[in-house]
């Protein structure tokens, strides 16, 4: 059974920064891939960022620039640099990670954003 845990969030100023940390139960060696979600009020979950292997990584395009996926093998550690933070990036984060077909979710952390 893999288990993951989110750390790192909470308030924030705009134009502010917060490092997210999802640390897994197993290797995230073995896993088919590693993603970032997010669940803003009124919204559904959309896909924030995906990690595949060594560097192969994409990002929807409002968090283009501003936003770095990474993991540390390791540390069994995901990671989502998050930098110049808007106000609209305001939501719970969830890791995620896919292994043999089959999608694990963490419990999400509050990142807020606001003056």
């Amino acid at each position: 059974q893999v288990q993951l845990v989110e750390s790192g969030g909470g308030m924030v100023q705009p134009g502010g920064s917060l490092r997210l940390s999802c640390t897994a139960s197993g290797t995230i060696f073995n896993f088919d891939a590693m993603a970032w979600y997010r669940q803003g009020p009124g919204k559904e979950r959309e896909l924030v960022a995906t990690i595949r292997g060594v560097g192969n990584t994409n990002y929807v395009d409002s968090v283009k620039g501003r936003f770095t996926i990474s993991k540390d093998n390791a540390k069994n550690t995901m990671y989502l640099q998050m930098n110049n933070l808007k106000p609209e990036d305001t939501a719970v984060y969830y890791c995620n990670a896919v292994l043999l077909s089959i999608r694990y979710w963490g419990q999400g952390t509050q990142v807020t954003v606001s003056s």
